[in-house]
């Protein structure tokens, strides 16, 4: 994976100048944008889920209660990825406190830890196939190099999805031990120390409290996945 270059990761749009009223633009929203995720999202959030995992194996990672509640929580470290205003993919996750996923860190913020549980990555159908899980996952995972007190990320995922999480760095952990109905799942991790520069910066490039507004690149756009 490629690693993020001595500019920014993340800058917060400057105040553009003021314009007549007669001079705006009837459309005002970005074409793309990237932004930490509220509770306002959530059912779009929770849509997108239902259609991508009922349909492959029958349960959410998250229900909508819980969406609600991490981005009650921790909206900080979710990311939604948006199309003139239209959510198309997402990641939520949490903040977990030990070696490896347990039932609690389906449902549980550990703000003290130092683990990034990520629960759900999902795209909308009409923009699958375009690379942008893979995209999001990478801007994502570079977000967290930012987070002082963050060293690793984890996830867990059925087997058919090894090779996905594995082009993006992730490596296998071992089986979990959460089970749900009938479904197994393999837990994977990824290292997020050791990026000391990002670290020093981190003040400037971190998302606020408040969402921010986090325009994509041409270079986002044409990764080819």
């Amino acid at each position: 994976m490629s690693v993020v270059g001595a500019q920014p990761f993340i800058k917060p749009m400057q105040p553009s100048p003021s314009v007549s009223p007669g001079n705006q633009r009837r459309h005002t929203l970005p074409a793309s944008e990237v932004r930490p995720l509220n509770t306002q999202d959530a059912i779009s959030v929770f849509e997108i889920e239902r259609e991508a995992f009922i349909s492959v194996s029958g349960e959410c990672p998250l229900h909508l209660d819980e969406v609600r509640h991490f981005l009650t929580l921790c909206p900080e470290l979710s990311m939604g990825w948006f199309e003139e205003g239209r959510l198309v993919a997402f990641i939520i996750g949490s903040l977990w406190d030990q070696d490896r996923l347990t039932t609690d860190a389906l449902t549980l913020h550990k703000p003290c830890g130092s683990t990034v549980h990520i629960h759900v990555l999902a795209v909308h159908r009409t923009f699958r196939q375009q690379g942008k899980g893979p995209i999001l996952m990478w801007r994502y995972l570079q977000y967290l190099r930012c987070l002082p007190n963050v060293r690793r990320a984890v996830l867990m995922c059925e087997d058919f999805l090894i090779p996905f999480y594995r082009k993006s760095g992730f490596k296998v952990l071992g089986r979990c031990a959460i089970t749900v109905a009938n479904l197994t799942f393999t837990e994977m991790w990824y290292p997020i120390s050791g990026h000391a520069y990002m670290r020093r910066n981190s003040e400037a490039i971190r998302f606020p409290q408040h969402p921010l507004t986090l325009p994509l690149t041409k270079t986002d756009e044409q990764v080819d996945v």
